[in-house]
């Protein structure tokens, strides 16, 4: 999102996380912008069961926890290192600086937080209201658009059952059967233990 030598302009720092390891954790405060430069992270919650719900996955060039920073409250998830993992911290005020000083990173910032605005009310709608292989068809046909692959070209799905499961609030056996009934209808492609949509 923004180039890593601006950030360091500005005073971001590198932090590495080895796989398992927890950057922040829900209600925590919110005091830095982070970007990351390598590896993956996962931001999520968990219900009083215990159930894992995924709010976003974010790999090299993504930032995540921002909107806390604007409204100067807590963190409202998890996030853990996927894999072992670099990215930049930027203290809240130097990153509002940044901003100020650089409108157009302004305005990416402020598009990136529409599109996930959108993704939000698409997954809330479709939770609340549809079967579960139209859920795992809407969040795969998501990824093909976000990764900007023409709708009639075939899209390897990176994600896992489990990532599939918990980006979708279903059990990671319900997302098994329901690739298996979308493949017999013709709607997904299995190719090994990879999807293709």
């Amino acid at each position: 999102m923004i180039e890593e030598n601006i950030l360091v302009q500005y005073g971001a720092v590198e932090v590495n996380l080895e796989k398992g390891a927890f950057l922040f954790h829900e209600k925590e405060r919110a005091a830095h912008y982070f970007q990351v430069k390598t590896g993956k992270i996962k931001m999520f919650n968990l219900n009083a069961e215990g159930k894992l719900f995924t709010q976003g996955m974010f790999e090299a060039g993504e930032s995540f926890g921002e909107p806390p920073l604007f409204d100067d409250s807590n963190y409202p998830a998890c996030t853990v290192a996927e894999e072992n993992t670099c990215l930049y911290k930027l203290p809240k005020q130097k990153f509002f600086k940044l901003l100020k000083e650089n409108p157009e990173i302004h305005f990416k910032i402020t598009r990136m937080f529409a599109t996930r605005l959108l993704y939000k009310s698409m997954l809330l709608k479709e939770i609340s209201s549809f079967k579960p292989e139209h859920r795992i068809l809407s969040l795969l046909d998501y990824l093909k658009k976000e990764e900007g692959i023409p709708a009639d070209q075939k899209f390897e799905v990176s994600l896992t059952r489990q990532h599939i499961a918990d980006l979708t609030g279903l059990r990671v056996e319900t997302v098994i059967r329901s690739v298996k009934t979308l493949e017999k209808e013709g709607t997904l492609k299995l190719i090994g233990h990879k999807i293709f949509r």
